[in-house]
């Protein structure tokens, strides 16, 4: 009898670790790559999945969207600034087999190769377009990103560039640029304004001209604002037609 017990009792701990190594449960964001005695056999998955124990294996891949940070990478743009600049990478497995049989190792290998083409792309471009067309630098560095890791899998879906670090002299130099920029637009709208405020008063001049009568409501209009003023000192304004007639009359 004891040798029985004995018997049902291995024979119960075989069933259980048969099960234990046969029996897969997989969450919904998950799949698994099944190879049969290591050649591929399926991608399986999600919920429960049944394997052959110690002929067949399977690996794991999250088809969850992956987010990894670039390093700061040393850029030399196209004028010749040295900068350094770091960006966030998104992609996700669209193919769970190429992602595992293509590449060893595809988050070291979509890092990589995003620290290449953030140079590569960055590397053509000016400062300027560094620090005022970031969307379209992330949209083509996403773009050729998604090219190049298609044979993995894997779907880059979005690029950013996160910081653009530059020296102190380039900052000073920039400061200074856009000091000058600010002088350049103060003077230009000055300009403007005098050129505005000349031609409306020749379009005045020349309506007081045509009325005489107008030119004379002015002068006592001015003589009621110097008088409304609380001051010592009284401004009287003289016409200029008037001092020009008295000149010519001593001329004569």
């Amino acid at each position: 009898m004891t040798i029985g017990y004995v018997a049902y009792l291995v024979l119960a701990l075989l069933v259980i670790i048969f099960l234990s190594a046969a029996i897969r449960i997989l969450r919904e964001y998950e799949r698994g790559v099944v190879f049969t005695l290591g050649r591929f056999t399926a991608v399986k998955g999600p919920g429960l999945i049944l394997l052959i124990p110690f002929i067949q294996q399977m690996v794991r891949v999250d088809l969850r969207v992956v987010v990894q940070d670039v390093p700061p990478q040393d850029v030399i743009s196209r004028d010749n600034v040295s900068v350094k600049v770091n960006a966030v990478l998104y992609f996700r497995i669209v193919d769970a087999e190429r992602a595992i049989i293509q590449v060893e190792d595809f988050l070291a290998a979509t890092n990589q190769l995003a620290q290449t083409t953030l140079r590569s792309v960055l590397g053509k471009h000016e400062l300027d377009e560094m620090l005022a067309e970031r969307d379209k630098l992330n949209s083509d560095i996403q773009e050729i990103l998604d090219q190049r890791t298609d044979a993995w899998g894997i779907k880059v879906s979005n690029v950013e560039i996160k910081h653009v670090d530059l020296n102190e002299s380039m900052v000073r130099a920039i400061a200074k640029q856009a000091e000058a920029e600010r002088l350049r637009r103060a003077k230009v709208i000055n300009a403007d304004g005098e050129q505005q405020a000349a031609a409306k008063l020749v379009e005045a001049g020349k309506m007081l001209a045509e009325e005489p009568q107008a030119m004379q409501l002015r002068y006592f209009e001015a003589l009621h604002d110097i008088a409304g003023e609380r001051s010592s000192t009284v401004v009287f304004p003289l016409p200029v037609d008037l001092l020009g007639q008295f000149l010519s009359g001593q001329k004569k």
